[in-house]
């Protein structure tokens, strides 16, 4: 085995926000998508359908999560900061308009959404500002629906993963799937009213995307090639003693929070 390189302190958050944008294609290629069951308890959540909503996806990355809406029968728009990331966006989905922007300062106008979508990028956005934003650019009735994929945590490999992980990287895995299921962490000003579900889905991937998968989050990112290798070396060693046919059951629960302005 390779001897881990000592500990490195935490990167600044602009960094991790912007450190995506050089990993873009490894991002797009092997990161999770979302399962259906999730856009169901959005609409059962919001009160009404995605099909002809007017439905803005803020820190839209690479548009894993504006694809499922545009199936959906959403009249979708993207919003993306970076350009590594609306580069990728633009290839794959040629056909859904993206406007450069961010969930601080939204680039539409007053009562114009039915929803407003956050995939994995809320938590980027400072509420102070990005609340009234949403409550300024959603419609009466329309709905705020934040979401992130995080490892189911009782399955045993993939608790040990992430333990390994926050060791190594030092972050909190079980410390962040709390704080991304709590309203008060999406509102501190307690103004919206969110309500939570919970929906759990696996995927089978080869070893190799699930190392891409993980090495594509930002703290392996902004650490550098060299101190992300050392971990992925290894881990590689440990996923196949679990899954020695090359193939990984990855555990998924969508931590979903939805509110709806009135």
């Amino acid at each position: 085995m390779a001897t881990t390189p000592p500990p490195q302190p935490p990167a600044p958050h602009a960094t991790r926000a912007h450190s995506f944008n050089a990993a873009a294609a490894q991002y797009a290629a092997n990161r999770p998508s979302y399962p259906p069951a999730l856009f169901d308890a959005i609409e059962d959540l919001a009160g009404h359908p995605l099909a002809g909503s007017h439905v803005a996806d803020i820190g839209a990355g690479t548009g894993i999560a504006t694809a499922l809406l545009h199936a959906r029968g959403a009249d979708v728009v993207a919003v993306e900061p970076g350009d590594g990331m609306a580069a990728q966006f633009r290839h794959a989905l040629p056909d859904v308009p993206i406007i450069r922007g961010n969930g601080n300062t939204l680039p539409f106008t007053d009562a114009s959404l039915d929803f407003l979508t956050y995939a994995q990028s809320w938590h980027w956005t400072d509420p102070a500002q990005s609340v009234p934003e949403a409550m300024r650019v959603l419609r009466p009735g329309g709905a705020l629906a934040l979401w992130w994929n995080t490892s189911a945590l009782d399955v045993p490999w993939i608790g040990e993963q992430q333990l390994r992980i926050q060791q190594h990287f030092d972050v909190d895995a079980a410390g962040w799937k709390k704080a991304v299921r709590d309203s008060g962490v999406a509102d501190p000003s307690g103004r919206l009213d969110f309500a939570h579900r919970r929906v759990r889905w696996s995927r089978r991937v080869p070893v190799d995307t699930q190392l891409a998968n993980i090495g594509s989050h930002s703290a392996f990112l902004v650490r550098g090639e060299e101190y992300s290798r050392t971990f992925l070396t290894e881990e590689r060693v440990r996923l196949l003693a679990v899954f020695p046919d090359g193939i990984v059951q990855e555990v998924y629960d969508v931590e979903l929070l939805v509110a709806t302005t009135f």
